[in-house]
């Protein structure tokens, strides 16, 4: 088992401490944590990874990219100085050395220290902007600077292009400012002027930031680095990021549901969530800067300069706990505002339902959308979005919908056991998903309840951004032939399965003492759709596509560094749906032809050729006129554009009359319900989506079980 093999390695990690490396300033635990996750990872990894010259390769190159992204601090000698561990890091992890990770941290230190002083000497003087120059903005196209003059010429010309776009969007403004007020009075030397001092603000604000990361946060990008060489999905989570994702995933957190950021020295307030204890005790306010947080009548703690994710640690806690947050207010005044923690309900993450009606028509459609499938595993009858689905399903029955739209655009996926639920809502039961582990045979995830709770027209809406559950849902719908899968291209592609393990939980007594460790998001299974094939690389393709925004553009698994290979493994029985549902040529084939006329879809697919030659054009002019008329180009072809995605579409949108009181007596509810309405009236996506079910209300019925 996982845990017996960390309990061995965790106790070698003590005895192999000798090596023949230059000492690190690694402490025990830092050593028992790099083999804890080297040799745990591969030896319970889905894929038989060898830790050998090449997975050093991959190390190497990942962590180089991880630490400096963009190329903006390492020069050309500093990464030959390091290319001679390109092929003994399998070596160093081994040994539980930090060798590697202690010289490219030392380096990066040094040359932040550096552009620290170069970026204020360069913001103290005005920009040359008649100059004729330009700048490559895509890391990937240039290498690194080959010396410090280089780099130092390189934060120059970056520099002056946040001034430059900060300058041109002044003039702009200006341009169009249409009374004699304070913006028609300046000059192009004012305008420069505040633009380099907003540069220099943003840039001190950052760099103090990153002051304070310790050697702890970047070996969390080193180990971090070695995790996901074994595939993008697997990675190392300090305690602070597994509670984090523990919120994304249940929708709820204990706190006071307030967001806040880092500005400068201190943490502002940019948010207060509807329903919370922060907004039913009222003090609290957007705008507002905490200074101290105590717990309850304890003494307070001093958070200005402290980072924004060590303040949340302090303000989060125990439902029922008080905490008081002395803050300044925006007049100035300093006040205590004590609030009493409680559960923070997440509402966006929750699965919500509308009813759409095309004008003129009388089917009335059910819409839900899926943010993600949330899991509340820390309790008993916490939320799910199975259970959430079912009930959403439920309420739009009861309506007299005469078909429904699931949409997953966006959902990145989530707990496995709700897909498997949801899919039982409409197929009687059956196979949902094949799971095969590194070793022996794959299972299956059935549905085992007869009982259907819908079984009308269905319409499954993914776009590219949809993985992991989502495409598990979606292509078992679509073996079953049980619903139409409307969306672009083809889903993002993650095909695999994982696993938390907590390294705590896997230490030896007498290594007590270092706990916390974190926890490991483990690769450890993929999934195939019930006919064989994974979905993995490859995604699910819809059987009607629709034209996407980021056709042109790299997305999805493939895309991303060292992903799992696509595979296919013996199909199992199952009973394709076949009734009006199956018959799905006419349907596919109305949708085409509609999409193939509408203009707005072909603007979508103008938009998107011409976002791909923009990402390919990524050289910019450093000259102010050479900008402005790149600017003005892209701006009048932009408003052709966006006229299109602000067109309300011939739907009706309204809320079912279950929710209806709860909405009504919240006014922030309500107006977010209002607005949630307006999108979903600009979707051209969904609007097609609405024209398909009624295609499939209007084929014939004929229900008769198929053996696939």
């Amino acid at each position: 088992m996982f845990s017996r093999i960390f309990l061995v390695l965790a106790t070698a990690g003590i005895i192999f401490t000798a090596a023949s490396f230059r000492p690190s300033t690694a402490s025990q635990k830092d050593k028992v944590l790099l083999e804890m996750i080297v040799n745990g990872i591969q030896q319970n990894h889905y894929a038989d990874i060898a830790i050998d010259d090449k997975f050093s390769e991959r190390v190497y190159d990942l962590f180089l990219k991880n630490i400096d992204y963009g190329k903006r601090f390492f020069t050309q000698g500093d990464i030959e100085a390091f290319a001679s561990y390109r092929r003994k890091l399998d070596e160093q992890m081994k040994g539980g050395s930090y060798e590697f990770f202690d010289l490219t941290v030392s380096v990066y230190q040094k040359r932040q220290k550096q552009v620290e002083g170069w970026y204020q000497e360069i913001l103290a003087q005005p920009f040359n902007f008649d100059k004729i120059e330009d700048i490559e903005t895509d890391a990937d196209k240039r290498g690194y600077a080959k010396d410090e003059k280089e780099l130092k010429e390189l934060w120059r010309k970056q520099l002056k292009f946040q001034v430059l776009t900060r300058l041109a969007d002044k003039l702009e403004e200006q341009s169009k400012a249409e009374k004699d007020d304070e913006i028609k009075k300046k000059t192009l030397a004012d305008f420069e002027k505040d633009a380099r001092e907003r540069v220099l603000k943003t840039h001190t604000d950052w760099f103090h930031r990153m002051t304070r990361q310790n050697l702890d946060d970047y070996r969390s990008i080193f180990l971090n680095s070695i995790a996901m060489s074994f595939d993008p999905h697997t990675s190392f989570l300090p305690p602070k990021d597994k509670e984090n994702f523990d919120i994304s995933m249940s929708g709820k957190l204990e706190g006071i549901g307030a967001t806040l950021q880092e500005e400068g020295s201190y943490i502002k307030v940019t948010s207060i969530v509807a329903g919370s204890p922060s907004w039913k005790q009222g003090d609290l306010k957007v705008g507002d800067i905490i200074l101290k947080v105590a717990q309850g009548k304890d003494e307070p703690v001093d958070i200005v300069d402290m980072a924004v994710d060590e303040a949340v640690q302090l303000i989060r806690g125990a439902k029922g706990t008080e905490v008081r947050l002395t803050v300044k207010k925006v007049d100035g005044s300093i006040k205590i505002v004590p609030i009493i923690r409680d559960v923070v309900i997440l509402e966006e993450t929750y699965a919500k339902s509308a009813i759409i009606q095309k004008d003129g028509e009388k089917n009335k459609v059910g819409y839900i959308s899926l943010p993600k499938f949330y899991a509340d595993f820390s309790r008993s009858g916490g939320a799910n979005s199975g259970d959430d689905v079912r009930k959403e399903v439920i309420k739009l029955k009861k309506q007299g919908v005469e078909g429904l739209i699931i949409d997953l655009r966006n959902n990145g996926g989530g707990s496995l056991q709700d897909v498997v639920d949801m899919a039982g809502l409409f197929i009687e039961s059956g196979p949902v998903v094949q799971v095969k582990s590194r070793m022996g045979n794959p299972y299956l995830l059935e549905d085992r309840d007869p009982n259907l709770v819908y079984d009308g027209p269905l319409v499954i809406l993914v776009n590219e951004f949809s993985a992991s559950a989502s495409e598990i849902l979606a292509a078992a719908m679509q073996d079953y032939k049980r619903a139409v899968v409307i969306g672009s291209s083809a889903t993002f592609g993650k095909g695999t399965v994982q696993r938390f393990i907590d390294l705590d939980e896997n230490l030896s007594p007498e290594l007590s003492s270092i706990k916390p460790l974190g926890v490991i998001k483990l690769t450890t299974q993929k999934f195939y759709r019930i006919n064989g094939q994974t979905t993995q690389l490859e995604g699910v393709v819809p059987d009607v596509i629709l034209p996407s925004l980021y056709s042109t553009l790299d997305m999805g698994e493939k895309d991303e560094n060292y992903p799992l290979p696509w595979d296919v493994i013996k199909p199992v029985p199952y009973q394709l749906w076949n009734d009006s549902m199956s018959n799905f040529d006419k349907v596919t084939t109305k949708s085409k032809t509609r999409i193939t006329s509408d203009k707005l879809f072909g603007l979508v697919l103008e938009n998107a050729e011409r976002l791909g030659d923009y990402r390919k054009n990524s050289v910019y002019s450093l000259h102010l006129g050479l900008y402005q008329d790149r600017q003005k180009k892209e701006l009048e072809e932009g408003k052709r554009y966006d006229a299109a995605n602000e067109t309300v579409q011939p739907m009706t949108v309204y809320t079912p009359d279950a929710d209806k009181a709860g909405i009504n007596a919240d006014e922030s509810k309500k107006e977010r319900n209002e607005s949630w309405h307006k999108d979903i009236q600009k979707d051209i996506y969904l609007l097609e989506s609405v024209c398909v079910i009624k295609d499939i209300i209007e084929l014939p019925k004929n229900r008769v079980v198929t053996q696939k």
